[in-house]
């Protein structure tokens, strides 16, 4: 079991993605945990053969327990090959004429469930069906958190679009099946955990022991943005509403571009030292509608342009409030971003979550009187703060990333 966060100590595996004998490549989806801060895809870190599945779904699990083996010298079995069958007339996967190539054991199971074959993909050898794609399409295919809310809600499975691997109905799925106005709920049991509740929980833990162990200090600098802002408005003058930039993907931008000049930002504090990261990974703070927050690693951000940041930030905000983080975005940020510029706050200075070592918050951009050229007039600014780890930097460090972000800012074509 993973650790998806430095609060997290233990999490309820839901669903397989994978099968024993099936191969698996670096990045494939082998299972859903259910955790504090809702449904990660978990990804596996090696290429190989899953040899054994040691945990049910539903069942909670301490980090670190070991719930699959996985061989990585091994290579793909041979799934046996269909022994052909003759064609009858009574065959309802023949009347046509066309030769539908299936397994005898789907065969039979098919006439059993009533199930169409030509209406199936094979996933035997050449596409040939096999006896588990026709269960497959009887029976849905819906992870244990899913099913509990649509036996709540009283919704019917064969009217769910599953959009989970092979069609599995996940909650989110659920969620959107369910009808607008709100069912009658239950009156809450003494024993039942309120997911907010949890999370809250699982946020104050994690802050409290950042506190307790990270020496923080706190830094800002007031950032001029009239260049920023004309360069934003030009640019969203020539491209349709959907592709028009932000201004908090020119921050993102810049806090990647400045992990570059000043490494002590990007990496991690663990094991009595610092470990930093040449990957620059940014967690940038999304905000779920039933509250709480997360801020999920927007991978490579120094090598992506504002275009495909921005394309990446909206796609993840989606699956951010649906419940559909993979594991990697929530453990590979380097840094985080938080921005309360919308709550209409001029500054946030944030807490550190470990073993991250900074944090760097956005305020509200506001009019501010700016001396130029001799003259004082009001001009577009941010105050930008910093929250860094004694431990592995200092005041004069913290004040050169700033003024790196400050640069940044001030020329937005660079970006």
């Amino acid at each position: 079991m993973p650790s998806l966060g430095a609060d997290m100590v233990e999490g309820t595996l839901t669903s397989w993605n994978v099968e024993v004998g099936q191969p698996v490549e670096r990045g494939d989806i082998i299972c859903e945990v259910e955790t504090n801060k809702g449904d990660i895809e978990v990804e596996i870190w090696e290429s190989g053969v899953v040899t054994e599945l040691r945990v049910e779904p539903g069942q909670k699990v301490p980090v670190g327990e070991v719930i699959a083996l996985l061989d990585t010298g091994a290579e793909a079995p041979e799934p046996p090959t269909p022994e052909p069958e003759p064609e009858t007339p009574s065959d309802p996967a023949d009347r046509t004429g066309e030769r539908v190539l299936a397994s005898p054991a789907a065969r039979r199971r098919a006439k059993e469930l009533g199930v169409d074959l030509r209406s199936l993909t094979g996933t035997g050898v050449d596409a040939s069906i096999t006896r588990a794609d026709v269960e497959a399409a009887r029976k849905p295919r819906i992870s244990p958190v899913a099913k509990r809310i649509a036996d709540e809600q009283g919704l019917n499975l064969h009217e769910i679009q599953g959009s989970g691997p092979g069609g599995t109905i996940r909650r989110a799925d659920v969620e959107d099946a369910a009808p607008q106005k709100p069912a009658p709920q239950k009156p809450p049991q003494p024993d039942e955990e309120d997911p907010l509740s949890a999370m809250r929980q699982a946020i104050a833990i994690a802050m409290a022991r950042s506190k307790r162990e990270i020496p923080h200090y706190y830094l800002y600098e007031t950032v001029p943005l009239y260049r920023a802002t004309e360069w934003l408005r030009q640019h969203n003058a020539e491209q349709p509403v959907g592709d028009r930039l932000l201004m908090g993907v020119l921050f993102l931008k810049a806090v990647a571009l400045a992990c570059r000049d000043v490494p002590e930002m990007n990496g991690f504090f663990s094991n009595d030292r610092f470990e930093p990261r040449k990957e620059i990974h940014p967690g940038f703070a999304i905000a779920l509608r039933q509250g709480g927050v997360i801020p999920p690693a927007v991978h490579d951000a120094d090598q992506k342009g504002l275009s495909e940041l921005m394309d990446h930030l909206r796609e993840l905000t989606r699956r951010v409030r649906r419940g559909k983080l993979r594991s990697s975005e929530v453990t590979d940020a380097t840094i985080t971003i938080t921005s309360l510029g919308d709550q209409g706050v001029e500054a946030v200075f944030g807490v550190i979550y470990p073993p991250q070592v900074a944090l760097v918050g956005f305020g509200k951009v506001t009019p501010r009187f700016w001396a130029h050229d001799g003259l004082v007039g009001t001009r577009p600014a941010v105050t930008v703060t910093l929250a860094a780890d004694h431990r592995v930097s200092d005041g004069l460090t913290g004040a050169r990333f700033l003024a790196t972000i400050s640069d940044l800012l001030q020329h937005p074509e660079d970006l």
